[in-house]
């Protein structure tokens, strides 16, 4: 049956702070592209400063005042993971280093999107991000905005950094296999 609630349930704050960092990936690309100025990476990233914050406080946001939605839980994830591609993207064009970066990165989310789909037509899902994916996450968004911000760094740094997020990503990578196919399994009905 139609929900007359429907716009309460998709006009929320949370939500609309998942759109408006969907909004911030063509900005940030744009000036990241054409920057050739020191305060032109800085503007990139600040605003990749904006768009983690909103990450940050958009759930705080919506568990408090109880606005959690099914269109939360797939927009956050959503503007997070696009985020990261582009972001990784532009930052391997820039720095051939990260190349390996991009390619796991892609290789792992495409394997949790698979077995997602998967599981989900099996009535099956996991009940939410891992730890490992939280952290993850949070040392990519730190590690590779701060190469927006310093566009200069060395180059050891650089490769360290991106030694830092393979491992990082790698750890994700296998946290989420033994979620899914390990004698621990985290998945659970998604209808509960």
């Amino acid at each position: 049956m139609f929900n007359k609630k429907w716009k309460t349930e998709i006009f929320t704050i949370p939500n609309l702070l998942s759109l408006f960092r969907l909004l911030l990936i063509p900005a940030y690309l744009i000036l990241y592209l054409h920057a050739k100025e020191p305060r032109q990476y800085h503007m990139a990233g600040w605003i990749l400063a904006v768009s983690c914050l909103t990450d940050a406080v958009d759930g705080k946001i919506a568990r408090r005042f109880h606005m959690v939605s099914t269109l939360g839980k797939i927009l956050d994830p959503l503007a997070d993971k696009i985020t990261q591609f582009v972001l990784t993207l532009c930052l391997s064009m820039k720095y051939p280093v990260l190349k390996p970066v991009l390619v796991l990165f892609v290789i792992k989310e495409l394997f949790q999107t698979a077995l997602g789909i998967i599981y989900l037509q099996r009535g099956k899902m996991l009940p939410g991000a891992l730890t490992a994916g939280k952290v993850s996450t949070a040392v990519l968004f730190t590690s590779l905005t701060m190469l927006v911000f310093f566009p200069d760094l060395p180059a050891r740094l650089v490769k360290a950094i991106a030694l830092t997020d393979s491992l990082f990503l790698l750890i994700s990578f296998v946290s989420y296999s033994f979620a899914y196919f390990g004698s621990t399994k985290r998945l659970q009905d998604w209808r509960t």
